[in-house]
């Protein structure tokens, strides 16, 4: 979305130039340490970027000897759901922290955040238009706007992930894996571990006397459709390697791929269908040999068995046919 700069904007980028060429009495290695220090001080290792700071970084000699990553943010924008800058913002600090836990003695390679409101001469200065907009600030730049490099809307359409592989491919820094935050506090841990504990006493009492979840046969048979599924799906597969559910497609940033052609890569909702059509084929299968040759009216008995091969030979048709098409490989018939 576009953003509008006031009048003063090209005001304040003169005064900003103006004082580029000030000798300051901090030399590069007292920048440099006192961006390490803001960047430990601060929990996800991002500094906040004002003009002043910026005027000084510019009043650096080229190369410098560190690269800048900033992220462009405007609270005013914050509400507008096209553009979701939180999010983005929450996948960029997330970055940050990663990169700061991974690189505990980096001081080369730091995160910055700017917001318009207080900064507009900054925006100006690298020529932003529009957000969202990350940017890559490498050490031999000398013109903001036409020496760094912008994160294309495919770098981080995904997550901090695919931000991490924009850093790795621009500059020579390495990220390191992103650290998630889990889904429970450490004290919500403990609670369930408390409770489990609690009720581990009552649910033994129910195992000793027969009388518990495990003695009803309803919940095995569900387990086991479940342990099937979770085999024949590759769900295992996708948790190890981290294989997403689908992925944006490259030609189009605004639209989801579920299925990818080609064998070097597979989606979790490729595994989860052919899970499902392996499931769907087991349980008619387990139907006819359990259930079926009870029925004691003949007719009934066949039509519903012409039919649920019917439905297994299509599954399994569709499993073939997903397995050709992402192989290339036909039929040789």
């Amino acid at each position: 979305m576009a953003i509008p700069y006031n009048t003063n904007s090209i005001l304040f980028i003169i005064v900003l130039l103006l004082l580029v060429p000030v000798n300051h009495s901090l030399n590069s290695d007292d920048l440099v340490s006192e961006l390490t220090i803001l960047s430990s001080q601060s929990s996800t290792g991002a500094i906040y970027l004002s003009n002043k700071l910026l005027g000084r970084i510019l009043s650096e000699p080229v190369p410098r000897p560190f690269t800048l990553l900033i992220f462009f943010d405007s609270h005013k924008l914050h509400s507008d759901p096209d553009i979701s800058l939180p999010k983005l913002k929450n996948e960029f600090l997330l970055l940050s922290s990663s990169f700061q836990t991974n690189n505990p003695d980096n001081n080369r390679f730091f995160f910055f955040e700017i917001e318009f409101q207080e900064s507009q001469a900054s925006f100006a200065l690298f020529g932003v238009k529009s957000l969202p907009y990350i940017c890559l600030v490498p050490p031999f730049a000398t013109d903001f706007e036409t020496d760094s490099i912008q994160m294309e809307s495919s770098d981080f359409s995904g997550h901090a992930e695919s931000m991490a592989e924009f850093v790795e491919a621009k500059s020579k820094h390495h990220v390191g894996p992103i650290h998630r935050p889990g889904f429970i506090s450490k004290n919500q841990k403990m609670s369930i571990i408390a409770l489990g504990l609690i009720l581990s006493l009552f649910l033994v009492k129910k195992i000793v006397s027969g009388n518990s979840l495990l003695h009803n046969k309803n919940i095995w048979m569900a387990g086991s459709i479940f342990v099937y599924f979770f085999s024949v799906s590759g769900t295992m597969y996708n948790i190890i390697n981290k294989i997403p559910i689908a992925m944006v497609d490259r030609d189009d940033p605004g639209k989801l791929v579920f299925f990818y052609e080609g064998s070097g890569m597979q989606l979790g909702a490729e595994g989860f269908t052919v899970g499902f059509l392996y499931t769907i084929f087991g349980l008619l299968f387990a139907f006819m040999t359990h259930v079926l040759v009870h029925m004691k009216n003949r007719n009934i008995q066949r039509l519903v068995m012409f039919f649920c091969i019917f439905v297994s030979f299509w599954a399994v048709k569709k499993v073939f046919y997903l397995y050709n098409w992402k192989t290339g490989f036909g039929p040789l018939y």
